[in-house]
This record gives structure tokens, C-alpha cells and sequence, in this order.
């Protein structure tokens, strides 16, 4: 007798709505995302709205050795093929993933130009482009969106947090209704979106978060991104967690597991869950509590998990909350 989580035909016979292998059913093809640093920088690092940057971010810990803003883009793509060629020796076609800090921050013919460069290259088929919810106008959605009709484009919202509370305390720079009108344009012009949030962010409790899923289900988006959070070396939030450390909710491995469950269940089924967990090399944290486990070990705990407990995602949304 078919489960009833089987109705939403998660892929691969799953519980919850993998992005793993998403290009591939889409395009028929595997897409590799290459990371790029195009030399941007963000409004709350250079005083427009702020300085010092958001609270948690060392940009280091998040980009790979290829990605340098020293380079070309020409020169990051190449070594970023190289790079992935050693895992994904099938794979012929790529995405330039503009990821390292705001990179829609910046005049509309600068963008273009950076853009075009990555896209004139022979193996790249799209863009994934990485930005602030403040960092995008009418015009610039309107170019991606004559981009997007003979292109991948992906855009993707560095949310964080539903809390404007919280937002304000990590020195984002933008409150949440910025987010949720910026997804809305993006989205209303046929492009593909998707979100990031950090969970365990200071001054959020479990249920804090776990409120939270509702708020995301209403925004128009395709996928979305979960990292916990990891203490990187010489931020602002490493000195602010010394001495408030009451104020972070931290997980255990177990803990963690159980609680992304409980978040699963409360997210509508259509949403991609395209990443759960962070991956910050170990040489930028004072302790990795965890250990080393790899991304594709946690992703088998986690469907584990899910199947322990007879769950799946959407299992507590509402059908009328379905989009």
C-alpha cells in the first residue's frame, strides 16, 4: 500500500523534496555550479548602510581556493571546471555561481558586463547570482529576466532570518519586509529564486524558528538553503557569543537532526531543499563539534531520521497553504 508521503513524488522515493539531481530532471542534463568572486562588496560593509559587515561572515569560509577576486572570471571558470572535473567527469555544461558578498551591488552596466563575461564562456549555460533582498531595483530584475529567456538564471536571497528583531542584531541592514518584496518582484517576472536562512542565530529559540516556516511557505520561491550556525574565528558574533553565550541555541549532531525534522514537516512539499546544513573548513572555527562528517553522510541521516519517525516534509502544512 503506497505511503502517503508518496503522493508529492519527492524524488528518488525520498521524505522530503531533495534539490539532488534537480537539474538533471529539469534540463536533462547535470549542471556543475562554479563559484566566482567578481569583486563585489555588500552596504552594510562599505557605510551605505551600515559597516563591518554581518556579524557571523568571514566570506573566506565559504568559497573554494579557485574562487580568488584577483582572477578573472575567465581564469576562475576555467580552474573551477578543472577543479570539478576530478568528481563530475560526465559533466559538460556549467552555471557561473556569482556568490562571494552582494553581487547585484553594483550599476546596471557593470553587472552586465560581468554577467556576459561569464556567460560568453563556451561550457557555461546560466547564472546563479547571490545577493542582498536591498541590492536589486526594477531594472536590474527586468535584465535578468530578458537573460533568463534564453538562460539559466538563478537568483538567490541571503534572508537569514524572519525576525527583524534578529536581523538588526547580526547588522544585515534591511528588515524582513525588504526580503519579502524583492522574492515577490523576482519571482513576478518568471525568474527562479532561492533562499538562504541561518538557524541558531542569537536571541532565536527552536520555536522561534520553527514559527518561522510558515513565513517562508508564503514566499514565492523554489528553493531554499538552511545552514546552522558555526562560530567562524575573529567575527563580531565569536566575541558576541563569549560573553552571551545564553542567548545561541546549539545543536547536537542528534539534536540537529530531530529539529531540521520537525522544520521539514512544517515546510510545504513543492519547496527544494537544496542545502541543511553549512560546511565551513575547519581551520576557520574554534571547534567543530560535530566532527568531520561529510554533507552526503548528514543527508543520509537525515532521510534516516525521517523514516525513524513515519515523517515527511509538508506533513503539518495545511492543504489550503500549498502552493
Amino acid at each position: 500500500m503506497p505511503q502517503e508521503f508518496e503522493k508529492y513524488g519527492f524524488p528518488e522515493g525520498k521524505r522530503y523534496n531533495s534539490f539532488v539531481g534537480y537539474f538533471k530532471r529539469k534540463y536533462g542534463e547535470r549542471l556543475q555550479k562554479i563559484v566566482l568572486d567578481a569583486g563585489f562588496t555588500c552596504p552594510n560593509r562599505d557605510g551605505k548602510v551600515g559597516r563591518g559587515g554581518c556579524t557571523y561572515c568571514d566570506n573566506a569560509a565559504f568559497h573554494p581556493s579557485y574562487s580568488t577576486a584577483g582572477k578573472s572570471l575567465h581564469q576562475q571558470l576555467d580552474e573551477g571546471i578543472e577543479f570539478h572535473k576530478v568528481r563530475y567527469r560526465t559533466t559538460e555544461h556549467y552555471l557561473a555561481y556569482f556568490q562571494s558578498f552582494s553581487n547585484t551591488y553594483a550599476p546596471l552596466e557593470r553587472l552586465k558586463e560581468l554577467y556576459e563575461e561569464a556567460l560568453a564562456h563556451p561550457q557555461v549555460v546560466g547564472l546563479v547570482i547571490g545577493t542582498r533582498p536591498d541590492c536589486v531595483d526594477e531594472q536590474k530584475l527586468d535584465y535578468l529576466a530578458e537573460l533568463a529567456k534564453s538562460h539559466v538564471v538563478i537568483v538567490e536571497y541571503g534572508i537569514e532570518s524572519c525576525y527583524d528583531s534578529t536581523l538588526a542584531r547580526i547588522n544585515r541592514g534591511h528588515d524582513f519586509e525588504t526580503a519579502r518584496r524583492a522574492v515577490q518582484m523576482t519571482a513576478e517576472r518568471g525568474i527562479d529564486v532561492g533562499v538562504h536562512f541561518i538557524l541558531g542565530l542569537p536571541g532565536e529559540t527552536k520555536e522561534m524558528m520553527l514559527d518561522a516556516c510558515s513565513m517562508i511557505n508564503d514566499l514565492p520561491v523554489r528553493s531554499v538553503k538552511f545552514h546552522q550556525l558555526q562560530i567562524v574565528k575573529g567575527t563580531r558574533m565569536e566575541k558576541e557569543f563569549a560573553e552571551c553565550p545564553e542567548d545561541f541555541e546549539k545543536f547536537s549532531l542528534d539534536e540537529y537532526l530531530d529539529f531540521f525534522v520537525d522544520m521539514l514537516e512544517r515546510l510545504r512539499p513543492d519547496l527544494f531543499i537544496e542545502r541543511f546544513v553549512g560546511e565551513v573548513p575547519p581551520r576557520f572555527v574554534n571547534e567543530t563539534p560535530w566532527g568531520l562528517i561529510r554533507n552526503v553522510e548528514l543527508l543520509r541521516l537525515l532521510e534516516q531520521r525521517l523514516e525513524a519517525r513515519g515523517t515527511w516534509q509538508g506533513r503539518l502544512v495545511r492543504e489550503s497553504d500549498r502552493q
